[in-house]
């Protein structure tokens, strides 16, 4: 069984490295015909191929690339229609013989949408019916019998992985842009929520001067139900923070400190962070110093905010 399934992995592995020598000027021709493409990429497939052909749709559409999934036998069946002069259609199939597809091919050609083959069968119907050609053949499939799609269909994928990427690149697709079109999520909130979306401002951010005694700061920060205060100076600009972990340090060694000054007993010149920065920045510098909170700061310097770990908690971001 474990003998097997290393098997499987290894000629599937070697399916994908035989594809590199194979990205070329046919590659290249394919990327162009996307980019000045004014419709979108129709990508069709049956079986297992059309499975993979949804992925790599779907990869397209989060990657910049307009991008529909189409099955073939729901196309001659009205489905054609979502097909235009203006797209450009992968078809997919590894023999390059698939019936549904070969149905498609002088349909398509009529409407006028070029056409991708994506095939191990350079002398197919399909090859011969195409605009360009993406050799993903392969030596042989990972089932023992030959059979049930495998390898085929892992070389199929990855060239499509290759295709989006390269697309990508090529439009200067950026995290902001990726960001745009996966809001939702984890993943989305990390790449969208900013520092400004989730901090503490007004009455849930202390903020107190530096001669502002010990006791009156933790009333500051109780009254706020905040972990920390921000300390400033007579500018207004932001010297330190007084936090929790600053109390039960200096309380053990100093009977006296509810007395003291604050300015005395805080963290100075403490990391702070501006309210433009992505609250995963924020999530990232506490995580990294050990820290539970963060001040937020304007440009010179003035505290205006707080981030705490359990406003990162709330946002969905830890």
């Amino acid at each position: 069984m474990i003998r097997r399934a290393k098997e499987v992995l290894k000629i599937e592995a070697e399916a994908i490295s035989s594809l590199i020598k194979r990205v070329d000027k046919n590659f290249e021709k394919t990327v162009s015909l996307i980019l000045a493409c004014k419709g979108k990429v129709v990508v069709a497939g049956m079986g297992k191929p059309g499975i993979i052909g949804e992925k790599i749709s779907a990869t397209l559409s989060s990657t910049g690339t307009p991008s529909l999934s189409l099955h073939p036998a729901d196309a001659i069946h009205g489905d054609l229609g979502r097909v235009t002069k203006d797209d450009v259609v992968i078809a997919m199939s590894n023999s390059g013989e698939t019936e549904e597809i070969s149905r498609l091919l002088p349909i398509l050609k009529k409407i006028g949408a070029k056409i991708i083959a994506m095939t191990g069968n350079l002398k197919s119907t399909l090859a011969k019916h195409s605009d360009v050609i993406l050799d993903v053949g392969v030596k042989k499939e990972a089932c023992p019998f030959g059979l049930a799609p495998t390898a085929s269909t892992t070389a199929m994928l990855a060239m499509g992985d290759a295709l989006a990427i390269a697309l990508l690149e090529e439009r200067g697709f950026k995290v902001e842009d990726f960001a745009f079109y996966h809001p939702g999520g984890t993943l989305g909130k990390r790449l969208i929520l900013k520092v400004e979306d989730i901090m503490r401002k007004g009455k849930a951010n202390p903020i107190v001067k530096e001669d502002l005694k010990v006791k009156d700061v933790l009333l500051k920060i109780t009254e706020a139900r905040a972990g920390s205060a921000s300390v400033v100076n007579k500018k207004g600009i932001l010297t330190g923070i007084f936090t929790d972990g600053d109390l039960r340090r200096h309380l053990k060694e100093d009977s006296a400190l509810p007395n003291r000054k604050v300015k005395d007993v805080m963290t100075k010149q403490p990391i702070a962070i501006t309210e433009d920065r992505l609250a995963a920045d924020a999530f990232r510098i506490l995580r990294e110093k050990k820290i539970d909170e963060i001040p937020v700061v304007d440009e010179k310097r003035r505290p205006i905010g707080l981030v705490d770990v359990q406003d990162l908690l709330k946002a969905g971001l830890v």
